[in-house]
């Protein structure tokens, strides 16, 4: 099933994710590589797709996980959380509807 991941930066969080940032992305490669990542990205701390040292103020992850407790348990141990990049993680499933899979 899929499970939307909605994390929520520390306030000047960006010196932060640049230092945790290879070990993050290298998670989110190992799940698009297993075919079970739909979408990932950073939400911009300002109108722009280029925030610059605005940063940003959060992060959205839609992947397949076997259960909301998986989910849960590969969200909690991102390395944004570890760094202390992110404040507040929601787990919730997610039912896609478009694009149509």
């Amino acid at each position: 099933m899929l499970y939307s991941i909605f994390a929520y930066d520390v306030s000047d969080s960006l010196p932060l994710r640049v230092q945790a940032r290879p070990d993050h992305i290298a998670r989110l490669q190992a799940l698009d590589e297993a075919g079970r990542l739909v979408l990932a990205g950073p939400n911009p701390a300002i109108d722009s797709t280029e925030p610059g040292e605005h940063g940003f103020s959060g992060s959205l992850i839609v992947a397949e996980f076997e259960s909301l407790e998986q989910a849960t348990e590969w969200a909690n141990h991102d390395p944004y959380m570890a760094a202390g990049v992110y404040s507040k993680v929601e787990v919730k499933p997610f039912k896609q509807v478009f694009p149509k899979s």
